[in-house]
């Protein structure tokens, strides 16, 4: 790609999944160019143990820093029921069970908040504290995700799609990874509502730590003042503990992939 005089600044926006990991891996090897100023990974507090020690070896084989950014503790705030503005309204879009069995989502707030936001604000610190433009921000989007692309929100950051320019779907990642000897971890929040019934079997199965976390946070999401109904963490509005995962189908679950996070998450 030809280089934009107009760019200032070059941002891998970095969740530590498979497609940003590969990402910032091809810069890195200069196969996606030019060389990227620095990467940015927000971290919500709610990652995986996974993902955690992912991203430490990442900053260790990048020729770039990675700078990590935090709009506050999305699992700590989920539990006072609270957001980063200090409203009392999840700002996860759990599944909602109405009074009268009316089944619907709450408003999702996480991608903004949580990942967007401190992100944003670390771009204009780049920026010298002017946002007058000028940043190309990297979003790891592949091919056969291409429905999640976005054009960003605001007017000093413009978007850029490397997967996208050379065709790279989610498995030539895999196979690059391990080409290159790497894997990556699947990046979202320990509580995702969009967690299809494979990676809450994984969590339940491998991880019984973060497991026994999730129910105390889909218990406690149950019954919030001014919220009518009752929440959950799976779409099958079943208590987490009581639901059957023991079977590969999906119950009807929505899909990460189909239903994400402005293009921010789980990337």
């Amino acid at each position: 790609m030809a280089t934009d005089a107009t760019v200032k600044l070059r941002v891998i926006s970095l969740g530590a999944g498979v497609q940003s990991t590969t990402m910032a891996l091809m810069a890195a090897h200069g196969e996606i160019t030019p060389m990227p100023d620095c990467a940015i990974f927000a971290d919500t507090g709610w990652e995986p143990i996974a993902v955690y020690k992912h991203l430490d070896k990442l900053k260790a084989a990048l020729p770039f820093p990675v700078h990590v950014v935090s709009g506050g503790n999305l699992l700590d705030d989920t539990l006072a029921r609270t957001n980063t503005t200090g409203q009392r309204f999840a700002s996860v879009p759990w599944f909602m069970l109405s009074p009268r069995g009316k089944e619907g989502m709450g408003r999702r707030q996480c991608t903004k908040e949580y990942k967007l936001r401190p992100i944003q604000i670390k771009i204009v610190d780049l920026l010298g504290g002017r946002p007058s433009g000028g940043c190309e921000m990297w979003i790891g989007i592949s091919l056969d995700e291409a429905i999640r692309r976005r054009e960003s929100r605001v007017k000093y950051i413009r978007n850029r799609w490397p997967l996208l320019e050379k065709a790279v779907t989610r498995r030539h990642c895999i196979a690059w990874l391990a080409e290159h000897g790497w894997t990556a971890p699947k990046s979202a929040c320990g509580g995702c509502p969009f967690h299809s019934d494979a990676m809450w079997r994984d969590q339940r199965d491998n991880d019984p730590a973060e497991w026994r976390q999730s129910i105390e946070v889909d218990r406690a999401i149950r019954n919030q003042p001014g919220i009518r109904g009752q929440q959950f963490m799976h779409p099958s509005r079943v208590p987490l503990d009581e639901v059957d995962l023991s079977t590969p189908e999906e119950h009807g679950q929505l899909n990460l992939f189909n239903n994400e996070c402005e293009g921010m998450c789980g990337v």
